[in-house]
């Protein structure tokens, strides 16, 4: 099992609490759950930095992947209606 912070560092709670957000927030610094779920985009960064590929995963309550949307351009994400369909199918 991968240890990874859901509560916010101070520097990023007033950024969530201004948009209205109060879920938890996976704060991945060390990139453990990016590279458990093969996310990792290694030298993608600026300087060539590794970074999370950007992806949206349905996961079961047992951490069981049931769905992932994984595009190589990180200016595109699924769009809404395709992660509801895919949680419909789910059901």
């Amino acid at each position: 099992m991968v240890a990874v912070t859901v509560d916010p560092p101070e520097t990023t709670r007033p950024h969530l609490a201004k948009l209205g957000l109060s879920f938890p927030f996976l704060i991945d610094q060390g990139a453990e759950v990016t590279r458990r779920y093969g996310l990792l985009h290694a030298g993608a960064g600026p300087a060539g930095a590794d970074i999370p590929r950007p992806a949206e995963l349905l996961i079961d309550p047992k951490g069981t992947i049931r769905w992932v949307e994984m595009t190589e351009d990180y200016r595109v994400r699924a769009r809404p209606e395709t992660v509801l369909e895919a949680f419909d199918r789910l059901r």
